[in-house]
């Protein structure tokens, strides 16, 4: 299996390694006390990478090139001043929302997400709503105006909104604020310009010229709570991922169910099972050549973010979706209530690893057949990643 595997949490990051005896070990490996919402190694350069969410000092970029065992911050992403956006409004306990949207500046709410291009090329997700990218290793960030102005969200309203309308709404992830966050950032590992995004809440867009343009990526997506389920803009993906060996096969965790493309995004296919437990979660996984393979973790209901029945298992299809399995072996069957994010669970070859909202870390290394709890006193886990 993977020798080590980066673990995002609440308060620290964590390395967890296997010795040559098979037996796991954990280290703190920076960041004591700290949140941070996601941690992964640049494998053009073997940099690790954190994205910071301090409860004092706010958003950071963090970045270690000894493979943790000393840190320093990074260029940090900002906004640039005429950046504006129209915010939605707060949404009350019952899920409406009153009110009309407001013109805001921008100002860095949370660190979400950081994926890699080409050598040197970091991209970064934000709340609210922004892709900043550097092309010279993360000395330097830029946000993407194309993107950012993008006429599903009113398009340049830096001067003002006039009659511009959003169709990206908010999400919960940010305490306090209630804005769109990209939270999935996929780079095509055959052609660094082909970029796709996923935004709570509006839906996938994808890029074909490194930013300069963006279009839709929504046909076949299905949201049970629009007037039109079936419309282009106001979908809530949780995850979004690829194949790395086949990248025309691309995954989907829905806030409304799991989606299945094998079209590189040109158009879903409906894939939840209820029957099995297998609708709504956060995260998925794909096999690394096999791109209709992949696992997800089920969850309940948005309002019941927790295991259904009180029992965790991990789901596996094998044939695109039309078939899912449960995998419950060595997961505890009786008063488990983890919550599995959208960034905590990843594979590698025949490993895969999940990471709990409960502390808790699985690990298998036969595909998901059997699980080993590694670890039951963790910090919350927000991101899990093979290094």
């Amino acid at each position: 299996m993977g020798e080590r595997i980066l673990v995002g949490t609440r308060k620290g990051t964590f390395v967890i390694e296997r010795g040559a005896a098979g037996a796991f070990s954990t280290r703190l490996a920076g960041h004591a006390g700290q949140g941070v919402n996601y941690v992964v190694r640049d494998p053009s350069s073997d940099t690790l990478w954190a994205a910071l969410g301090h409860g004092h000092w706010g958003a950071k970029l963090s970045r270690s090139e000894d493979g943790g065992a000393t840190w320093r911050d990074a260029s940090q992403i900002r906004y640039p001043e005429d950046a504006r956006y129209l915010a939605p409004p707060m949404p009350d306990e019952s899920g409406d929302a009153p009110g009309g949207t407001t013109l805001k500046d921008a100002t860095l709410l949370k660190l979400w997400v950081i994926a890699f291009g080409a050598p040197g090329e970091v991209h970064v997700g934000t709340i609210p709503g922004g892709l900043f990218s550097s092309r010279d290793g993360g000395e330097s960030f830029e946000l993407c105006r194309a993107l950012w102005d993008h006429e599903s969200r009113g398009g340049d309203v830096s001067k003002g909104a006039g009659d511009a309308t959003t169709h990206w709404f908010g999400t919960p992830a940010s305490e306090g604020e209630f804005a769109p966050g990209i939270h999935s950032i996929v780079v095509d590992p055959r052609d660094s310009k082909r970029i796709l995004i996923a935004i709570s809440t509006a839906g996938v867009l994808e890029s074909t010229d490194g930013g300069a343009s963006w279009r839709s990526r929504t046909k076949g997506m299905i949201n049970d709570y629009l007037p039109d389920p079936t419309a282009e803009w106001g979908h809530d993906p949780h995850y979004v991922t690829i194949c790395r060996g086949n990248a025309d096969h691309v995954w989907q965790q829905n806030h409304a169910g799991v989606f299945y493309s094998d079209d590189g995004a040109a158009t879903w296919r409906h894939v939840s099972k209820p029957d099995v437990g297998v609708k709504f979660g956060f995260p998925v996984a794909v096999d690394d050549v096999d791109g209709k393979t992949a696992w997800l973790v089920p969850g309940k209901a948005d309002m019941q973010r927790t295991t259904i029945d009180g029992a965790l298992f991990v789901a596996r299809t094998s044939d695109g979706g039309q078939s899912w399995e449960q995998l419950r072996s060595g997961l505890p069957q009786t008063h488990a209530y983890d919550v599995v994010y959208r960034h905590a669970l990843d594979n590698q070859g025949d490993c895969l690893a999940f990471g709990s909202t409960t502390g808790n870390l699985y690990v298998s290394v036969d595909r998901g057949d059997s699980w080993t709890c590694v670890e039951s006193n963790l910090p919350p886990i927000y991101s899990v990643r093979f290094a």
